[in-house]
């Protein structure tokens, strides 16, 4: 029987101690739990998953990226308060923070050679969603890496440290912001759409000059 995710962290621990690797739960109905490693030993860990004797995991089929937005937690603790009559009386205190948010670079992992019956899922975390976005590039443990990295990098942000090739994929390079990110805007002025329509005409028109606008509303009183 292929090991489980508990038996894979022991073992990544067993053989690197210094490295941090905790169980990230999915409550979902799929219950697809996956690792999230530290970057400072993710590229090792990596290298151990791949060549280890009893797990080879020796294909990454998938990579992809998750947008984490800064979120407020509400925190409450029960704390003794004074009476006017001397006496304590226990009330609930709440106070609110902010937990900044981050990105994620989310690996699913094969054994062709043992036949895993399921995807081993690993995640690596940037600090931030900001000013440091850095993850280690595994496009040298696992090849088939390598575009998807750089899909992610695209459309998320995630800058892979060491990626033999790291540049846009789909969108063209001097293309702005990341797409894919949950507080992406569009921009009004859809210059790369050649024949705007609908919604996307709607909002491309208050930056045409004033004779095409009006032309524009025209043709849409006509049809």
């Amino acid at each position: 029987m292929y090991p489980d995710l508990e038996q894979i962290r022991a073992r990544i621990l067993q053989f690197i101690p210094a490295a941090q690797v905790t169980i990230v739960n999915n409550t979902g109905a799929a219950e697809q739990h996956s690792l999230l490693l530290d970057n400072a030993h993710a590229r090792t860990i990596a290298a151990f998953l791949r060549d280890d004797a009893d797990l080879r995991l020796d294909y990454c089929s998938n990579v992809t990226g998750v947008d984490w937005l800064d979120k407020e937690v509400t925190e409450t603790k029960k704390v003794a308060e004074q009476q006017a009559d001397g006496t304590e009386k226990v009330v609930e205190q709440k106070t609110k923070r902010i937990e900044p948010g981050y990105l994620e670079a989310v690996y699913h992992l094969y054994s062709i050679e043992k036949k895993s019956p399921a995807a081993i899922v690993i995640r690596l975390r940037t600090a931030n969603r900001t000013d440091n976005v850095t993850v280690p590039s595994l496009t040298p443990v696992w090849r088939s890496c390598e575009l998807q990295e750089r899909e992610v990098f695209d459309l998320y942000g995630i800058v892979f440290e060491n990626h033999p090739d790291l540049r846009r994929l789909l969108m063209w390079d001097e293309f702005k912001d990341h797409p894919m990110r949950k507080d992406y805007v569009s921009p009004d002025d859809y210059e790369w759409e050649p024949t705007p329509h609908d919604e996307v005409l709607t909002r491309a028109m208050q930056h045409y000059p004033q004779e095409e606008a009006s032309r524009g509303d025209t043709e849409g009183a006509e049809k």
